[in-house]
């Protein structure tokens, strides 16, 4: 296994550059891949996999999978995309439990660290960290809408894991 090494980190000022990254995540993304989000509420994670999930062609509507865990969208062409959210999951044998095309999908988790080891030796982790702190954690302030969350810089550090990411550049 490589050592992890730093693909990307930049800042992000808005929401549309958000979605534009996701964008450019996608291309670069095939079945397989494992996609791990980090960040505190209203950092932009799922406006992340929105621009990706455009990007790929995915139907239905990218939304949040707080209360239900985990969506597939069918793509245009190419794998689908498994959009998981690990926020309320006490586990990580409850991310097991979902039954998750791991091998034929690009699965997307956010809120994953910790809950994804073992999973794959191959892993993309972004990080967004937002300058004023954020709503909170996992158990914080859910009373957040992360949509209302008004446009802010944040860093995002893409980070790769595993020989898949060789040469990878984004």
């Amino acid at each position: 296994m490589t050592e992890p090494r730093v693909l990307l980190d930049t800042t992000v000022s808005t929401t549309e550059e958000m979605g534009r990254l996701g964008a450019r995540l996608a291309a670069v993304l095939r079945a397989g891949d494992l996609v791990v989000l980090t960040g505190p509420l209203g950092a932009g994670k799922t406006t992340l996999t929105r621009g990706l999930g455009a990007a790929l062609g995915a139907r239905g509507q990218v939304s949040s999978p707080t209360f239900v865990l985990a969506r597939t969208h069918p793509t245009t062409s190419g794998p689908d995309l498994v959009h998981v959210d690990a926020y309320r999951l006490s586990d990580p044998l409850e991310l097991d439990d979902l039954d998750l095309d791991w091998d034929g999908s690009i699965v997307v988790v956010e809120w994953g660290r910790g809950f994804i080891d073992g999973i794959s030796d191959d892993v993309l982790d972004v990080e967004i960290v937002r300058a004023t702190g954020g709503a909170g954690e996992p158990g914080g302030d859910e009373d957040v809408d992360p949509d209302d969350v008004p446009d802010e810089p944040r860093r995002v550090i893409v980070t790769a894991t595993g020989s898949r990411w060789d040469g990878v550049r984004l």
